[in-house]
């Protein structure tokens, strides 16, 4: 396991703050000199802390105005239900959030299209076509009141 101490966390909460910084940015912004900055750097690489460095794009400024959460049941989660429906979750773009849950779903998925007919098409030409897809109730986003990827990370504890 890897020891989160404070200058990793706080080189971590400032990757999540803009991944574009140089060392030298990040090193002055932590209160470290470069070369520790930069073999802590390589460090939290190494132990897979950073899953992949992107970009977070305006969702509807580039076209896709509706976002949906589709809550599914499956029939029955035997024999390859189950992985086949997480196979074909993951190869379909429209689904950027996808999360096995409890309660009346079997699944919560994060759709984004560009209208309420891509919605309509996905729905009838992927999900249901699914074996074992049973129901899908869908709750359409009116507004976004907080959309943040920046995990909460404690900078301050030794």
């Amino acid at each position: 396991m890897f020891v989160l101490e404070r200058f990793v966390r706080r080189i971590l909460a400032e990757l999540q703050r803009d991944a574009r910084q140089s060392v030298q940015e990040i090193s002055a912004r932590v209160g470290l000199s470069s070369t520790p900055c930069w073999r802590r750097l390589k460090e939290i690489e190494k132990a897979g802390l950073i899953r992949r460095h992107t970009v977070l794009l305006d969702r509807e400024a580039i076209g896709l105005k509706e976002c949906l959460l589709a809550h599914v049941t499956l029939a029955r989660h035997v024999g390859t239900a189950v992985d086949e429906f997480e196979r074909a979750v993951l190869a379909h773009p429209e689904v950027i959030e996808c999360y096995s849950t409890t309660g009346d779903a079997d699944y919560i998925l994060k759709v984004v299209v560009p209208d309420m007919k891509a919605y309509d098409h996905f729905l009838h030409k992927q999900i249901f076509a699914i074996a074992g897809v049973a129901n899908v109730r869908t709750a359409v986003v009116l507004r976004e009141v907080k959309y943040d990827t920046v995990l909460p990370i404690d900078t301050e504890t030794p």
